[in-house]
């Protein structure tokens, strides 16, 4: 270490407080090794490196008499008891949840304490309670509330409705097709008018809300840096070695103090490529890398849940591998957190795309999320409906999150579960005004995988939800019930109704047949002009006024193709339909890394 470097850690420990030690190790000055050293030196204490001795000589029988979270939360391990001696293995000695946890179970003991660094106390955690992990990381939502697990996906009550609607409209069409079909189209008209019209007003609920700065740039400035409490970062990545070194390098620009960043790299433990990519590239000592055993269900949220369990942040939030967050976002969401009452669980910031203007598809992709998290999250937030989350950029409180069951690892939209899950046990989510810049797809095939595994995750959802209304409907009451069907319901059904609708228009125009007009009455035909013209002007419309508050005015003309862009929609919609019978948790992993436009972002955000 050099004397700059000394220097530099110095007045980093009067800006932002803690101890010199670990702000050497967090900034990348000392190894991970020689800071567990110098440590257990501070405090006359023996430091172990010899992992594989401590593993065959540990006294099994006392390990597994605790559980292994409890273990995983004080970071503390008993390694023998002999008579009235208790040697105790531990990455933090003295800190106060040790303390409680030896005056609790080891009071009438001679304890003597020995240093392991962090990363050795997780792995020999996991040697012995890998199973105990992996097992609550697949199923612990459906142990705490098995009903709103996406496991099972249609209940026994579903199917059999479901087979009762089959045979019946199976009679009523051998009786009388005309009148089935007019139900249906009525139905199904009826349905569509109220999704338009329900996201017309939500959006213009958030419009409102365009100048409001929920936290403004001078509260942040006021933030003292010293009292911010430890911040985990869970950043799952899979088969990704070529973004390792650009996020390690961009999570280093955060404004957070990096001694009280804890990031997590979830690993699967077939990825020795990423994992030799990120030992090479030799993060400071903040990071941490997890290495998840293989098992299935193979996604995302699984990760998260075994990430959640060696999270020591009081909040945490989930980055994707490209992702380039606002320098202070982590900073906007304690504020908000601050200043809500103590029942939001979670602060969604907005996410948008670096790389909008690569061709087509990324123009219409950054239309939409603009719309969606510029315009309609806003408008959920003000007019208190269940927010569905987005896929990152989701702030939470780690012990309401811990709560509730945090993620479902069979539902492939597990952000938009957790935003519904989260208001149907009574808890809010907000919306702050900070931005996460992500990869777009700039690839149709690409895109159409990573769009039909969030239409199947809203499927499996609104699922869970039908055969628990009174879940849902007891804490966000009527309004927030409605709008829950209407969204997340509703987003799926629309595409699928899409180009049946279209195809039955087009299909009279070119025969310019009455057979058409004759078989609705006129009150259908009414509701189906309006969806057609109303439905798409608002479509439109709302993408259009999508681009004015990031001002991407040279997107506005692409409006004018949402139609189009619906139709992919629709063709990733049935995929996830047919998905949702076939193979109803398969995660089909969207690839990154294929843009060449991150680095001039990254320049330009720095």
């Amino acid at each position: 270490m050099t004397e700059k470097q000394l220097k530099e850690a110095l007045d980093y420990q009067l800006k932002y407080g803690g101890r010199l030690g670990w702000i050497l190790a967090s900034l990348g000055y000392v190894n991970r090794l020689q800071f567990f050293e110098t440590l257990a030196n501070q405090y006359n204490l023996e430091f172990i490196k010899d992992i594989k001795y401590i593993i065959k000589t540990i006294d099994a029988s006392i390990i597994r008499r605790f559980d292994p979270f409890l273990l995983t939360d004080v970071q503390a391990i008993p390694y023998k008891v002999e008579k009235n001696k208790a040697t105790i293995l531990t990455s933090y000695p003295k800190s106060k949840s040790l303390e409680e946890f030896v005056d609790k179970y080891f009071k009438d003991y001679i304890v003597d304490y020995k240093v392991i660094t962090d990363l050795d106390l997780s792995k020999i955690l996991t040697y012995f309670f890998k199973d105990s992990y992996l097992d609550k990381a697949i199923r612990g939502l459906f142990y705490l509330s098995p009903e709103l697990s996406a496991s099972r996906v249609f209940s026994k009550g579903q199917v059999i409705f479901v087979g009762l609607a089959i045979f019946s409209s199976l009679v009523w069409i051998y009786f009388n097709l005309k009148s089935y079909l007019v139900f249906l189209i009525a139905i199904l008209q009826i349905f569509y008018f109220m999704i338009v019209s329900f996201k017309f007003i939500v959006s213009m609920a958030g419009a409102k809300s365009e100048l409001e700065q929920y936290v403004t740039d001078e509260e942040v400035k006021n933030l003292k840096d010293e009292e911010l409490p430890v911040y985990t970062v869970l950043i799952p990545v899979y088969k990704e070695p070529e973004v390792i070194n650009i996020l390690i390098e961009g999570l280093k620009k955060i404004d957070y103090p990096q001694n009280k960043l804890d990031i997590i790299l979830l690993l699967e433990e077939d990825d020795n490529i990423t994992l030799e990519a990120a030992k090479n590239n030799k993060p400071p000592a903040n990071w941490r890398f997890v290495i998840l055993p293989n098992a299935i269900p193979k996604t995302k949220p699984k990760a998260c849940n075994y990430g959640l369990f060696f999270s020591r942040g009081k909040y945490l939030t989930i980055y994707d591998a490209e992702d380039i967050p606002d320098k202070d976002q982590l900073k906007k969401c304690i504020i908000a957190f601050k200043k809500s009452s103590k029942d939001y669980i979670c602060f969604q910031c907005a996410l948008n795309y670096f790389n909008k203007d690569e061709n087509l598809l990324t123009k219409m992709f950054t239309l939409e999320y603009s719309y969606w998290f510029d315009y309609l999250l806003p408008g959920l937030f003000n007019l208190k409906l269940p927010i569905p989350l987005g896929g990152t950029s989701n702030h939470f409180d780690v012990d309401k999150l811990k709560e509730i069951g945090a993620w479902d690892p069979f539902n492939t939209t597990e952000d938009a579960d957790l935003g519904v899950r989260a208001r149907a046990k009574d808890y809010k989510v907000g919306v702050v005004n900070s931005t996460t810049y992500e990869e777009a797809n700039a690839r149709i095939g690409n895109w159409i995988r990573q769009r039909s595994r969030w239409v199947k995750g809203y499927m499996q959802t609104w699922l869970v939800y039908l055969r628990n209304n009174n879940v849902l409907l007891k804490n966000v009451g009527v309004k927030g019930y409605i709008g829950f069907n209407l969204l997340v319901g509703g987003t799926p059904v629309a595409f699928l109704i899409n180009p049946i609708m279209w195809g039955i228009f087009l299909l009279w125009i070119i025969t310019k047949s009455h057979f058409i007009e004759s078989l609705f009455p006129n009150y259908i035909l009414y509701i189906s002009l309006y969806n057609l013209l109303f439905g798409n002007f608002i479509g439109i419309y709302l993408n259009m006024i999508a681009v004015f508050r990031r001002k991407y005015y040279n997107l506005l003309p692409y409006a004018f193709l949402n139609p189009i862009y619906w139709l992919l929609h629709s063709i990733a919609s049935y995929k996830a339909l047919f998905e949702l019978f076939t193979k109803p948790f398969y995660w089909q992993k969207t690839q990154h890394g294929i843009t060449k436009m991150k680095v001039e972002l990254q320049k330009e955000h720095d």
